[in-house]
Formats: structure tokens, C-alpha cells, sequence
């Protein structure tokens, strides 16, 4: 049996890991992944400082460790979600059902969605908590780099995450169409490979 739904008819082959890094959305995602290391990674390394005078260390984005937390818990959980996505899209060329292909594909929107919004929020509270700091919190300007570091990398995940809904959003389009064909002409072979 030749046919399927997208690419069903190839359920249980092996496993091609250069075709799946080459697909745009696993490029998208893996970058994405990044972002979200050096977003945190920025943070959780030298986003906390102290002056001399004080023992305890404080966030760099206007002494706010609701800025630094928030950076940490979206930069960890994305980078999360990655690994847990990138899973998805390696099994994904196994599931053979077309409804659960549709389930798949209607959470990676959401999930996509969701993110960007998280990192276009977390962009402007970094951006407003580093305009707000004062020189006096960070005399040494210690740590400075890291904190343009999230901000800048925040701002880069927006696009990557809208990338990646945008691209899941054409796979549904072709599931759907896929499902309304062999609706249509359920005794015809399959029209995607």
C-alpha cells in the first residue's frame, strides 16, 4: 500500500535523521532551543550582583527578581518545550491516523503561539526593568553584556517562535487537505508522499 495520510504510507520505516535536521521547523526549533539557553544561561551566570557594601545579590534588571525569574522559568520551560517538540517531530512521520496527526499539529500551534507571546512579554518587562536601572544598583557595570544578552535573545525568540506557528499552521493546511481528499476519493492513492 502506497498511499496515506501525508506521509502515513511511510509509518513504521526507519528513521532518516539528515531529513529530519534538514525540515525548517527542526532547524527553527533546535535555533529556538538555543535562544532559549542563552536567554537563561545569560541570567542564571550574571544576572544577579551586589555592591561591596552589601552581602545579598540582586537582580541586574533594576534590582526586580521578578525579572530575572521570569527570564529563568521562560528560558528553562522553552527550552523544555524544544526537547519535548523536537521529540514530537522525530515520532511524527510514524503516526498514521490523520486525527491524531491534526491533534499534533493543533498543539504545536498552540504551544508555538503561547510561546511567542511569553517572549514578547518577557522582552518588554527585560527591556523596561534595564531602562528603569539605576548606575548606582550596578557601579561596576558587571553583568551588563548578559543582560543585553536575554534582552536581545528574548527578542530573536519571538520571530523563531511565530516561525515555527506559521510553519505549523501550513502542515495543518496540508493534513486537512489531505483528510478532505481521501474523504472525497477514499479508493485513490494518496497525493502526498
Amino acid at each position: 500500500m502506497d498511499g496515506g495520510a501525508f506521509g502515513a504510507g511511510k509509518a513504521g520505516g526507519a528513521f532518516d535523521p539528515q531529513a529530519f535536521i534538514r525540515q525548517p521547523h527542526t532547524i527553527l526549533r533546535l535555533v529556538s532551543w538555543v535562544f532559549s539557553i542563552v536567554v537563561f544561561g545569560s541570567i542564571v551566570n550574571e544576572g544577579y550582583v551586589n555592591r561591596s557594601s552589601e552581602p545579598q545579590e540582586h537582580c541586574i534588571f533594576n534590582r526586580n527578581r521578578n525579572a530575572c525569574n521570569y527570564g529563568i522559568t521562560v528560558g528553562v520551560l522553552a527550552f523544555l518545550s524544544c526537547l519535548l517538540y523536537l521529540a514530537l517531530d522525530a515520532y511524527f512521520p510514524q503516526i498514521s491516523s490523520v486525527k491524531d496527526r491534526k491533534k499534533a499539529v493543533l498543539s504545536d500551534i498552540g504551544v508555538s503561539a503561547f510561546w511567542a507571546f511569553l517572549w514578547f512579554v518577557g522582552f518588554c518587562f527585560l527591556t523596561n526593568q534595564w531602562q528603569a536601572s539605576k548606575e548606582e544598583y550596578n557601579p561596576l557595570n558587571e553583568g551588563g553584556d548578559a543582560a543585553r544578552a536575554a534582552i536581545t535573545f528574548s527578542f530573536f525568540s519571538i520571530f523563531t517562535w511565530s516561525c515555527l506557528t506559521f510553519l505549523a499552521f501550513r502542515r495543518l493546511r496540508d493534513i486537512t487537505f489531505q483528510e478532505e481528499y481521501n474523504t472525497l476519493f477514499p479508493n485513490s492513492p494518496s497525493l502526498l508522499p
